[in-house]
């Protein structure tokens, strides 16, 4: 699929970004396709576990796979919907290397009435190199 520089159904990824947790984290829309989505963030010393060796904490990850997920959902379905988290396994696979971008990759890759599945993958720079890889699960409301 071809990547779309403008997000899926004309999201205003500015104001998404720029409220609470979103905002703290400097969350920002990427790309996106028929059924996937990019989102990053830039690496800040705030968001470092410990000053001493800079290395991310997991908070800032787990929200960036959480809103690159749940925008990928978005991507496959064409519509946007209430929605919540019900589940969300990440496997860490590596410390993210201090100083660097953090960018996360959601595919919806099922659809159900009322739950989407989602894959999700972060890295930080090269993603054959990975930091962290999800499975998460999403409950959509008929509306």
């Amino acid at each position: 699929m071809e990547p779309n520089d403008a997000p899926p159904l004309e999201i205003d990824t500015k104001l998404v970004a720029s409220h609470g947790h979103s905002q703290a984290i400097g969350l920002r829309f990427v790309a996106s396709g028929d059924d996937w989505a990019e989102m990053a963030f830039d690496y800040d010393p705030k968001l470092a576990m410990s000053a001493e060796t800079g290395v991310l904490a997991s908070g800032p990850l787990i929200s960036l796979i959480d809103s690159a997920s749940a925008v990928a959902i978005l991507a496959k379905t064409g519509r946007g919907r209430p929605m919540a988290t019900l589940d969300m396994r990440i496997d860490y696979v590596r410390a993210a290397k201090p100083g660097r971008p953090i960018i996360a990759r959601g595919e919806c890759y099922r659809v159900a009435r009322n739950v989407a599945f989602v894959r999700c993958d972060a890295h930080d720079g090269d993603p054959d190199d990975l930091v962290a890889h999800a499975i998460c699960s999403f409950y959509m409301s008929d509306e």
